[in-house]
């Protein structure tokens, strides 16, 4: 080794504070470009600045200035206070197994499997139903504030919204304000499957 060469930088200490905020603007930035899908590359085209600065400072290696910070954020574009204050916890799931939707219902001939029900501040709820033969909902008809709608996609059903009633088969489908008293009901011989939808949620 060259007695000469300069010694290469000690790497940063992880209990230092300074290299701990260093590192979480690096990992946000990270974040937010694969979020836009940007490789490092791209937003440093767009930023005017070079590949390495952008991987310098996801690595937490360098502490960009406000300005220089400003400059890589105009690339995606993103202002400094979206930057800080943006949610980066976990997300919530967006994806669902069969298995993964819950089964809502209590009755026996009726299967209603709510897609999300984990999901905070809902403001739809979609369902999976099931109504076997001789499956009803009931005499005193469903009212509730909202709208809804459905789709049928297997078997008929008979529905009946305020003095309108219709038997509905598979590709036909329904949408009403769900304050007008409603019944869902299968008089015939074989399962009819609904996939349908209604906001706010209801159940």
């Amino acid at each position: 080794m060259d007695a000469d060469a300069p010694e290469p930088p000690d790497p940063p200490d992880p209990s230092d504070p300074a290299t701990a905020a260093d590192a979480g603007v690096g990992a946000r930035l990270r974040r937010m470009r694969q979020i836009f899908g940007l490789t490092q590359r791209e937003l440093a085209r767009r930023a005017g600045v070079t590949n390495g600065a952008i991987s310098l400072i996801e690595q937490g290696r360098v502490s960009p200035s406000i300005s220089s910070l400003k400059k890589i954020l105009d690339g995606i574009p993103m202002s400094l206070a979206e930057f800080f204050t943006l949610d980066l916890t976990a997300p919530e799931d967006v994806f669902f197994t069969a298995a993964d939707l819950t089964e809502i219902a209590f009755d026996e001939r009726i299967s209603f499997r709510m897609v999300g029900r984990r999901l905070k501040d809902r403001a739809l709820q979609m369902l999976h139903e099931t109504y076997s033969p001789g499956a009803d909902t009931g005499e005193a008809m469903l009212r509730h504030e909202g709208e809804e709608a459905g789709v049928i996609i297997r078997g008929r059903i008979v529905v009946t919204v305020g003095d309108q009633e219709r038997t509905l088969g598979a590709g036909e489908a329904y949408y009403f304000r769900s304050r007008i008293p409603h019944r869902f009901r299968n008089p015939f011989d074989e399962v009819c499957e609904v996939i349908s939808a209604n906001t706010p949620p209801s159940f």
